[in-house]
């Protein structure tokens, strides 16, 4: 590169910073050159005398204390508090023997492992990592990295032959819990010597400054996180001598000032600047004897508090559209709180505020199945594991917010205790889940519109049926951890989930499997002229995003209704713009409508990725079975997709359920070619075993499109009107949907909906009339009443269906009339 072209590119990467950030990285940058020219003092390790001149010496301190004074000093502490778990050993092993019998020998099997240097890491099981360990090598690649200054390292290369991410999975030490849980459990001082060479060896092997496992301050806050809770668990350990402990206390030291010198303040401002945070809170909460402790502390807080409006939107949802992400900063910010309320920091309502938002939303996005969509980006870390939970299971954060917040529906969610309440709150958080009544939320559907996120669900029970559409923006800064997702569904159906988000797999760019799992392809919408909505720049960043807008959300009783646009394809020549609706019929089924209005002859796309396990059977141009279960009680999603032309097609896929792990799972594509606008409109009909084939058929209409749908019992006629009054054998109506339901065998309808129209006449016979458009009613028969939702600011007049009182809810300005009511039985209204 020529020195213009050099300087170009500096400027290019310097313009339109601010002062603050040029002061920063300035400081950041000289930094870093005087410890790689040796002038620093962060790259040496503190001789004992010297390292006495950085603690503050307490009262009763000597002024010049030995490293047995400090280590006895750490034993017999009783403030700062840790963890309540730690001030009860006894009594938190027994009770986790009593509630948990299978962890120990879980645990114990683990511990085993990682004693002869095996470690689960991510997707990965087993890994060699070599006795004694190397701590510079992927085992996978067999690729090792130089000990260079961790600044001259670029840990984003793509072609780097070794994953760097795997490598730093195993330096976060985070499995010193599992060590420390099988000391307490047996007793047994192998693992605390496991504990203490791994210590000893890592430090010998990571000179402060030097390799990879210095180059990111969020890997560094993690591992300082992690030292410090295994100095705990074997703080009682013989093996834990006065000079093991002095120096690692000396590299926590250097860690800490690592932290704080090179903050992600502007290169990764979310969970790098607040895991980094809580690594400073952690230090100088924890080690007050540091000099810098309470600027560290200060600091931490200060940044946790800062980042929660930027970070966590005002409806809890997380900024860069990552689920995984979200449950990371959720824990930051669980540890934050409960460290602040044990040590007296100036706890801000702020944080219980956010916090508590931040578990509503991992309430409302949990399946039935108590595991948590993968959307967007997934890491397969944690800030510490303790327990055994699957990686998307979340429902350990609820337990222990029900707790802090005495919320019953976190409590019914959430379904058991944790063993991680125990960690964080001891025993008296547990006897405190315990003794909380559960009680499901107030609310099955809910949207977040900050996010993005609309959630349609039947019931809270673990056969309960579930919808998640994705109608966010695309991501927060360069967008790195967003996907090209833009109106991607998840489906659960009775509790068993389909339709799902593939998944990370990787972070790394070579072999294309990054992009390839961001894709729009890889996701549950829909895809034009082979393209995704938005195009990755770069690992993390991307050359074009597009915009997603929500149109409409009517959550209601009988059903729920959402409709979103997304600007992707607009970039096409000529520009393409998708729209979804999605309407889900509660116990019954949905219907998604995707339009593309274009003026082009791009071809378009549904794609729809199944769950590994589902079994995909594709019976014509325009219609699949997906089963799943055992044959006596085998389950089904009957799908049939109607357009004017097109192919459905069945393929393989992948699914990456965590970080590095991979499985194969069955693709549904349906291709729609030709010119100009498309209009595909999907059913999606469960079904069991036994039961009737349900019958879905395309009518002929006028001004928009008709459908009949032919289950066990019900005949079900679909009305998607496009301008003016929409017509088929059955229906008329001005409503951009319209659904009837009758009773096979009877003669008049049992139900209807109406969405965004006026009327509705079934054969002939008026079944709404308005005085205003209506936005969602919603009336059918139970027992000799009609029940009408409705949502209007006209007066509206339904059709009696037969019933002879009214019951109403929502919301009608003008109020609701019933018309048609046998003339010889009073009409009642309740």
């Amino acid at each position: 590169m020529s020195a213009a072209a050099g300087g170009l590119a500096v400027w290019t990467k310097l313009r339109g910073r601010s002062l603050a950030e040029l002061r920063l990285r300035a400081r950041q940058g000289l930094a870093a050159w005087s410890e790689r020219i040796g002038i620093s003092r962060q790259i040496r390790i503190p001789d004992d005398r010297g390292f006495t001149r950085l603690l503050v010496p307490g009262p009763s301190q000597s002024p010049v204390p030995t490293a047995a004074e400090l280590l006895t000093r750490f034993r017999e502490r009783t403030s700062p508090r840790f963890f309540a778990a730690f001030s009860q050993r006894q009594e938190v092993v027994a009770t986790l023997r009593s509630r948990w019998p299978e962890v120990e020998r879980h645990v114990l099997e683990q511990a085993e492992r990682i004693r002869h240097g095996r470690f689960d890491l991510l997707g990965h099981w087993g890994l060699d990592f070599g006795t004694p360990v190397d701590w510079n090598r992927d085992p996978l690649s067999g690729a090792g990295l130089d000990g260079v200054h961790w600044s001259r390292i670029d840990h984003a290369n793509p072609d780097l032959a070794a994953d760097v991410k795997l490598i730093w999975e195993l330096n976060r030490h985070q499995y010193f819990v599992t060590l420390g849980k099988a000391y307490w459990y047996t007793g047994d001082e192998r693992y605390a010597r496991t504990f203490v060479e791994h210590l000893m060896a890592w430090m010998d092997a990571n000179p402060p400054k030097r390799g990879i496992n210095w180059a990111s301050s969020l890997e560094v806050a993690f591992r300082a996180i992690s030292w410090i809770w295994g100095l705990y668990f074997f703080k009682a350990s013989p093996t834990l001598t006065e000079g093991v402990f002095l120096r690692a206390v000396k590299f926590l030291f250097l860690q800490g000032r690592h932290i704080e010198t090179y903050l992600s303040t502007y290169y990764s401002p979310n969970t790098h600047l607040t895991g980094e945070a809580l690594g400073l809170l952690y230090l100088g909460t924890l080690f007050p004897e540091f000099c810098d402790a309470q600027r560290w502390r200060r600091k931490g807080w200060s940044i946790l508090v800062e980042q929660l409006n930027t970070q966590v939107r005002s409806d809890g949802s997380y900024f860069e559209q990552s689920t995984y992400y979200h449950r990371y900063t959720t824990d930051f910010y669980l540890h934050a709180s409960i460290l602040g309320r044990l040590n007296g920091l100036p706890f801000d309502a702020a944080i219980h505020a956010k916090l508590e938002a931040l578990l509503t939303h991992l309430m409302y996005l949990s399946q039935p199945n108590g595991r948590t969509p993968l959307v967007g980006d997934d890491d397969g870390g944690r800030l510490l594991f303790l327990d055994e939970r699957d990686r998307s299971d979340f429902r350990a954060a609820l337990a222990t917010g029900a707790v802090l917040f005495n919320r019953r529906d976190f409590r019914f969610v959430a379904s058991e205790a944790a063993e991680e309440t125990v960690w964080l709150l001891g025993r008296a958080g547990l006897s405190a889940f315990d003794a909380l009544a559960a009680a499901p939320p107030a609310a099955t559907t809910q949207g977040f519109a900050d996010g993005g996120y609309y959630v349609m669900r039947d019931g809270w029970g673990p056969d309960a049926s579930s919808l998640l559409v994705d109608c966010g923006p695309h991501g927060a800064l360069s967008c790195g951890h967003s996907h090209a997702d833009a109106l991607g569904i998840t489906l659960v159906v009775r509790g068993q989930p389909v339709l799902v988000d593939p998944g990370t797999y990787t972070y790394r760019s070579r072999g294309g499997l990054r992009d390839h799992f961001r894709s729009s392809a890889a996701h549950n919408t829909i895809i034009v002229a082979g393209q995704s909505s938005s195009i990755p720049g770069g690992p993390f960043r991307w050359r074009h995003v597009g915009h997603s807008a929500l149109n409409a959300w009517r959550p209601g009783e009988r059903c729920d209704y959402f409709e979103g646009e997304q600007d992707g394809y607009a970039r096409l020549t000529p520009p393409a713009l998708h729209s979804r609706a999605v309407l889900f019929l509660r116990g019954d089924y949905w219907v998604v409508r995707d339009r593309v209005r274009t003026d082009g002859d791009h071809a378009v796309e549904l794609h729809l990725q199944f769950a590994p396990g589902i079994a995909l059977e594709v019976r014509s141009p325009s219609r699949a079975v997906a089963k799943w279960g055992p044959h006596a009680h085998r389950e089904r999603l009957d799908i049939a997709v109607f357009a004017h032309a097109g192919t459905m097609r069945a393929g393989e896929g992948r699914v990456s359920s965590s970080y590095g792990a991979v499985r194969p799972a069955r693709v549904c594509t349906f291709t729609a070619p030709g010119r100009g606008p498309r209009d595909l409109v999907s059913f999606l009909v469960p079904g069991r075993g036994g039961e009737e084939a349900v019958a879905i058929a395309e009518r002929p209409a006028t001004k928009g499109r008709a459908f009949a749908v032919v289950g066990p019992g019900v005949e079900d006629m679909l009305l998607v009107g496009e301008t003016g009054d929409a017509a088929s054998e059955d229906l008329t109506s001005d409503a951009a949907w319209a659904w009837v339901r009758r009773p096979r065998g009877t003669e008049l309808p049992s139900e209807f909906v109406v969405l965004q129209g006026r009327r509705l006449t079934w054969r002939g016979r008026p079944l709404l009339r308005a005085t205003a458009p209506v936005r969602y009613i919603a009336a059918r028969i139970r027992g000799s009443e009609l029940h009408v939702e409705v949502d209007a600011d006209g007066r509206c007049y339904v059709d009696s269906l037969g019933a002879d009182r009214l019951a109403v809810s929502g919301k009608s300005r003008a109020g609701v009339e019933i018309v048609g009511a046998p003339r010889s039985t009073p009409l009642g209204v309740r």
